[in-house]
């Protein structure tokens, strides 16, 4: 198979291999690389671009398309800018080159997990804006760090915060998975993670003497966290790092009227979606914690899971349907009618 022209590719997909480029990965990621692409990209398409520091170093990027209805709640567009660490000898092609190759893949750590659900959904913005439609709500993107490692210097912090109430967020999306079927999935909820941080003391001494009572044999062969401790003996405590007990859920049922928009919009472009929880964690559980329905999407259907593995990879065509998919999701979601209870 002969190599594509470089001249003749799609305007997008130049736009994010280069997004890929920057080396955003834990754990000392690039984040003013990004920080200043996105700066760019908000000067681009006419969108006011604000930088909330939640701790030194931590900064969220949101960039906003005001809609023609600034009362009504506003649609979140979320989206972490980290990458989990590479290992390159394993790599067919340098995981930060973003090479494409004859058959239109696009190699790079960040491809699925998940670059290219940012620049879809800042593409679908541009799109929209240059066709020339308004929708009544605003749309907010917003680009955090630190997802990778739990988020706890990123959108567990936000959620919190002023800036972040200010955003009146009425309905979020961020990160789902690719589906190697026909069918996409999207995300109503997700596993709680249970983070544990076990402390254990003891007597210290060179491995060849046989000393009792050391910190390592007390962290063998227990199951069970708290009777582990107890019987470990004196010294021995454990801690959570992180632990949630009620996962929110985001309805799926056509009564809601956010889910209804989505899966209509989805149904109108002939897409097949299995709705699943989550089976690890990502942002959304902050997002779903503070009352905010949120749904997980990546469209990357025929595609198979490769986030955080060896040679992540994304077709070109495949990144290219998602912004197509995105514009119509943005659509809908941005002209959900006044609901009850807003003003």
């Amino acid at each position: 198979m002969t190599t594509k022209d470089p001249e003749s590719e799609h305007p997008s997909v130049t736009l994010f291999r280069q997004y890929l480029r920057i080396c955003t990965v834990q754990p000392n990621p690039d984040y003013g690389g990004a920080i200043t692409f996105l700066e760019e990209r908000a000067r681009q398409l006419g969108l006011s671009c604000q930088k909330i520091e939640v701790v030194p170093g931590f900064v969220i990027t949101v960039l906003t398309w005001p809609g023609t209805n600034p009362s009504l709640p506003s649609i979140l567009l979320n989206s972490h800018t980290d990458v989990v660490p590479v290992f390159k000898e394993h790599w067919h092609h340098d995981p930060f080159e973003a090479f494409k190759d004859s058959e239109g893949y696009i190699y790079a750590r960040g491809s699925q997990d998940m670059k290219s659900v940012s620049i879809q959904y800042l593409e679908a913005v541009r799109r929209l804006k240059s066709e020339g439609h308004r929708f009544p709500r605003t749309i907010h993107m917003t680009f955090v760090p630190d997802e990778e490692v739990g988020g706890h210097k990123g959108m567990e912090l936000f959620v919190k915060r002023p800036e972040f109430q200010a955003l009146r967020a009425g309905f979020a999306l961020d990160e789902g998975l690719a589906n190697p079927t026909d069918a996409f999935t999207v995300f109503y909820s997700e596993r709680s993670p249970w983070w544990v941080r076990v402390t254990s003391t003891g007597k210290p001494g060179h491995a060849s003497r046989f000393i009792e009572d050391t910190a390592a044999e007390k962290l063998a062969f227990e199951k069970q966290l708290q009777r582990w401790c107890q019987e470990a003996g004196e010294g021995v405590t454990f801690e959570f790092a992180q632990k949630f007990t009620e996962p929110r859920m985001t309805p799926t049922d056509d009564s809601d009227p956010w889910w209804a928009a989505f899966s209509g919009a989805c149904k109108a472009m002939n897409l097949t979606l299995e709705p699943e929880i989550f089976p690890a964690a990502t942002d959304s559980r902050y997002i779903r914690a503070v009352g905010i329905p949120a749904l997980g999407f990546s469209p990357m259907n025929r595609t198979p899971v490769l986030l955080h593995d060896h040679n992540e990879r994304l077709h070109e065509d495949i990144f290219l349907r998602g912004v197509d998919i995105y514009t119509g999701l943005l659509s809908a979601l941005a002209s959900v009618p006044t609901l009850p209870g807003e003003s």
